[in-house]
C-alpha cells in the first residue's frame, strides 16, 4: 500500500520526506510528481513504507501536522483510476451553430 501526503510546500524534496517519514520505520520509495509543463512540484507526493503498521503510524502521526509551513493531510493512498481514451467528455466542434448554418435567421 501507499501514503498519499497533500497540502505538501512546493520547496519540499525527498531526503526532506524522508527524513520525516523515516521516524516511523523504513520508507522503501518516495515519487513526488511534478508539472510537465514547469518541472514545478506539484504539492503532492505518495510515501511507500515497509510494513502496514508502519504506514499507520505515520498517518496517525502526520495527518494534520504541521511542517514547512502547511497543515499535512495524511492518508492511505487509494488506487489509481483507469482514466479510458478520452480526456474528459465531448466539447469542442462547431456542431449546428456558427459559420454555414443555413437556419439562422
Amino acid at each position: 500500500m501507499s501514503i498519499y501526503v497533500g497540502n505538501l510546500s512546493y520547496e519540499v524534496t525527498q531526503d526532506a520526506l524522508n527524513n520525516v517519514f523515516a521516524e516511523y520505520g523504513s520508507v522503501k520509495r518516495i515519487q513526488i510528481p511534478t508539472d510537465r509543463e514547469t518541472g514545478r512540484v506539484r504539492g503532492f507526493a505518495f510515501v511507500e513504507m515497509s510494513s502496514d503498521a508502519e504506514e499507520t503510524a505515520a498517518i496517525d502521526a502526520l495527518d494534520g501536522a504541521e511542517w514547512m509551513g502547511r497543515d499535512l493531510k495524511v492518508n492511505k493512498a487509494k488506487p489509481r483510476e483507469e482514466r479510458g481514451s478520452s480526456y474528459g467528455g465531448g466539447g469542442g466542434g462547431n456542431r449546428g451553430g456558427g459559420y454555414g448554418n443555413r437556419n439562422r435567421y
